[in-house]
């Protein structure tokens, strides 16, 4: 499989450079071209546990958060490389991570050719590698395996989407598993699905966006609230990670169909800030922006790693993603918060955590703009019914939280105990 896999790669390699420049070209910060070859400008001193933990973008960076602090804690020694490989990925891994001295180094992850892999990896000489919910490379768990390393995936996930895709290449995918000496997963149902496409050695241990959301949810909420202009008697509705123009579009124009006497504000955060231009045509009348400071009755949120925080001011969260079929985005974040939550039917990513938040009445589909409207518009004039639904999703999510410590624990236990 490795010579196949490899061989595949060169040959449709003008089609995935060309689809990764065009990609990198959209992004506001260029990648580290010489990183993503392999090509790391640092050394880490021997004689220290050293661990490479991967994710990819934004959402997997902030879910790591709560593991490498406890990772810090419980052996403050530990050397810490991250890796993601997007822009934004990089800038929230550096603000929340690199800055306050979390982890030593973050890099671009390495193209998984077999010759950057192995250079980067020959480089680190990590102990252990954890990959981060689904990020399941081939010559990475390969290299790493060349390199003594122990691999495991951390929080991990299998959606219904990609399980079916998975099928498919379910022989790719045994191969893969013999470079994956332990894959723990967020839930019995990502366990079935991983086990099905041939891992052997799989542990179910939860899903740290619990805790990484319990920690964000203790964000001030007055502070925000002024930094945002909203006044104590207005309610505000944060619309979190809307993917894409026309799930943008759906949402703008369900809000401003709403009609009630309540006062109210909207606060907007599209999942790439690319698109913050387009989500602010969506809105009628004036338009502030987060990174211009100003005020208004719609602002859109175009700073990176703020969205968590954030829900803390908000009365009602609307959670994108789901609207159309994007496999939906952290419901998790405003649920911590203690406030309702509005969704798509199209959750795949987050099925078992919206099926919960469903069942016990913490958050309400919404598959139209007009049950959307329908939805915002009785929130904001029902108090009783923001309460008992934020109350519900509070409890939800103080009874799964713990699994950030569990999975340092396990990546302690894999180190060796001679360096």
């Amino acid at each position: 499989m490795y010579w196949l896999y490899n061989t595949l790669l060169i040959l449709t390699m003008p089609i995935w450079f060309v689809w990764m420049m065009w990609r990198s070209r959209k992004r506001a910060e260029a990648p580290n071209w010489r990183e993503r070859q392999g090509s790391y400008p640092f050394v880490f001193a021997k004689g220290c546990p050293r661990v490479w933990i991967h994710a990819v973008s934004v959402g997997e960076v902030v879910a790591a958060v709560p593991v490498i602090e406890r990772l810090r804690e419980l052996q403050p020694d530990i050397q810490l490389l991250l890796t993601v490989t997007t822009s934004s990925g990089h800038q929230t891994a550096r603000d929340r991570l690199l800055t306050p001295g979390l982890v030593d180094r973050v890099a671009y992850f390495p193209i998984d050719v077999a010759l950057f892999q192995f250079a980067a990896l020959s480089t680190v000489r990590p102990h252990v590698v954890a990959v981060m919910e689904t990020e399941l490379w081939f010559n990475f768990l390969w290299a790493s395996k060349q390199v003594g390393a122990f691999t495991c995936l951390i929080n991990g996930r299998i959606s219904e989407r990609s399980f079916g895709r998975g099928q498919k290449l379910a022989f790719f995918y045994r191969a893969l598993f013999k470079n994956l000496d332990m894959a723990y997963m967020q839930s019995d149902a990502d366990a079935t699905r991983i086990r099905s496409l041939g891992a052997e050695r799989v542990e179910v241990v939860g899903n740290t966006k619990f805790d990484e959301a319990s920690a964000a949810a203790a964000s001030d909420r007055s502070q925000w609230r002024d930094l945002f202009g909203v006044a104590e008697d207005e309610l505000l509705v944060v619309v979190g990670s809307t993917r894409g123009e026309e799930e943008a579009g759906f949402v703008a124009r369900a809000l401003q169909a709403v009609s009630t006497e309540a006062k109210w504000r909207i606060v907007h955060a599209p999942r790439h800030l690319e698109l913050a231009d387009y989500v602010e045509s969506c809105y009628q009348g004036p338009v502030a922006r987060r990174s211009r400071g100003d005020h208004a009755p719609v602002m859109i949120l175009d700073t990176y790693g703020e969205l968590g925080a954030v829900y803390a001011a908000a009365d009602i969260a609307i959670v994108g993603g789901g609207f159309e079929k994007h496999g939906g985005q952290n419901l998790i974040q405003p649920l911590a918060a203690g406030i309702p939550v509005l969704h798509g039917p199209h959750m795949t990513n987050f099925r078992s955590v919206a099926d919960q938040a469903v069942e016990a009445g913490a958050s309400k589909v919404c598959r139209t703009e007009q049950e959307l409207t329908q939805a915002v518009t009785q929130l904001l004039t029902d108090a009783n019914a923001r309460v008992t639904m934020g109350t519900i999703a509070k409890n939800l999510v103080q009874s799964n939280i713990g699994a950030s410590n569990a999975y340092a624990q396990k990546i302690l236990a894999a180190l060796p105990e001679k360096l």
